[in-house]
């Protein structure tokens, strides 16, 4: 028998004074009543109740157990209310890990409006350029650009990000302006120390073309990488969420703008289907929303 619902059961009894009465407000019957009460005795050793015909009291062990079952019922009963509360509106701290390259201002105006949506939710965002075990590291979820997710993960597609090569107007005047994806080959690249991209596939108008990215620097920081490029060390790939203010403002050049560099998917990655979290729907659901409205 379930230890919970006989606890239920036998606080009933003693709150109803007969097994009769609690039986009714229990919606069961009276024998099932007994039986739960007798279970818990059986399982304790001791005797809880004195049954007459006409008379039901607590006996001294009955009674202790009796104020203790009470208070962790209680206890129980309003974890159960908590949790209910969380679960109709999402509150609480979403704890979020995410590529560096997500510090953007089209990703920051994102949560702007996340929060002004869900202010009762605080968002506990980690960017950080590796690999995550959500459950280890208590995560409630992750966002992860990639072109093969896991099979082992859950994951929902948000959007692709396309990565696009970009240089300072000063290392351009320095050193010219690649035309053609064979041009790459002849410049210095700035490239991240989490991927491997020593080369790149450019597909255009007249084809497809492996461009050779020669490093003058590695680094696992993004916005490192994009001080280089603006101190004109070199060039360097970068997601367009992170660089199109960049570009629009003129700080950096876009190069090859007719050639399509590789553009993995941002997937939102979690740890279960079944018991997920209201916090975590509605931010997976608001950014599916968001960037389905907005231009890769």
């Amino acid at each position: 028998m379930d230890a919970l619902t006989s606890l239920r059961v036998f606080r009933e009894v003693v709150e109803a004074g007969s097994f009769v009465k609690a039986a009714e407000r229990l919606d069961i019957s009276t024998a099932m009543t007994s039986k739960h009460v007798a279970n818990l005795e059986r399982q304790l050793g001791v005797r809880l109740l004195n049954r007459t015909t006409r008379h039901l009291s607590l006996t001294e062990a009955g009674s202790v157990y009796y104020e203790q079952c009470s208070e962790a019922l209680d206890i129980l009963k309003a974890a159960e209310a908590a949790v209910g509360v969380q679960t109709a509106q999402p509150q609480g701290v979403l704890k979020v890990t995410a590529p560096g390259w997500f510090a953007n201002r089209r990703f920051a105006d994102m949560l702007v409006a996340y929060q002004a949506r869900y202010p009762d939710v605080l968002v506990d965002l980690r960017l950080e350029n590796r690999f995550v075990d959500l459950v280890e590291e208590g995560y409630d979820m992750a966002l992860r650009a990639t072109s093969e997710p896991s099979p082992s993960l859950i994951v929902r597609p948000l959007c692709k990000t396309p990565f696009v090569l970009v240089g300072s107007r000063a290392y351009l005047d320095r050193h010219g302006e690649p035309r053609h994806p064979d041009d790459v080959a002849r410049h210095r690249l700035i490239l991240p120390t989490y991927t491997n991209i020593e080369s790149v596939t450019l597909t255009g108008p007249d084809g497809a073309f492996i461009a050779k990215n020669h490093a003058v620097l590695k680094t696992n920081d993004s916005s490192m990488a994009l001080q280089l490029v603006h101190a004109g060390m070199g060039l360097a790939y970068f997601p367009l969420w992170m660089i199109d203010h960049e570009v629009a403002s003129g700080a950096v050049v876009r190069l090859l703008p007719d050639y399509a560099a590789f553009a993995p998917s941002v997937y939102a990655v979690y740890t279960s289907r079944k018991y997920m979290t209201t916090k975590v729907r509605t931010f997976i659901d608001f950014l599916s929303e968001t960037l389905g409205d907005q231009p890769n």
